[in-house]
């Protein structure tokens, strides 16, 4: 058997990052632009902005910047909380694919049971 999962992070009880997110700013990243990291993960650019938005309004600092265009152009970037974000959710993912690996090629539901107390008796220290 495996065992798969999925990690979100919820800031004061609203959605903040998951990997949707994650890949949106890593997209601007490459891109400059929210509506091409969008058109990429075949998202509308409405859908990316309320994201862009509301992990804006959940940060201490923007996690994405704008300027409109004129003469240098407009853009967007990602700014440095907006970098340790990325990482974060990266770490995050990274402690997932352990903890997914320590519980899977196991053979029955009470080896599960079992790896699964060990964990919980670990993180209790």
């Amino acid at each position: 058997m495996e065992v798969y999962g999925r990690f979100w992070v919820k800031k004061d009880n609203k959605n903040y990052l998951g990997i949707g997110r994650v890949e949106l700013l890593r997209g601007i990243i490459k891109t400059g632009s929210i509506s091409s990291s969008a058109k990429t993960m075949r998202m509308s650019y409405k859908a990316a902005w309320d994201n862009i938005d509301a992990i804006n309004n959940l940060s201490a600092t923007p996690l994405v910047t704008s300027a409109t265009g004129g003469k240098g152009g407009g853009g967007t970037k990602v700014t440095p909380a907006g970098l340790e974000a990325i990482e974060a959710f990266r770490e995050l993912e990274n402690a997932k694919e352990a903890f997914c690996a320590y519980l899977s090629d196991i053979e029955s539901l009470e080896e599960l049971k079992n790896k699964s107390l060990e964990i919980q008796k670990l993180l209790k220290k």
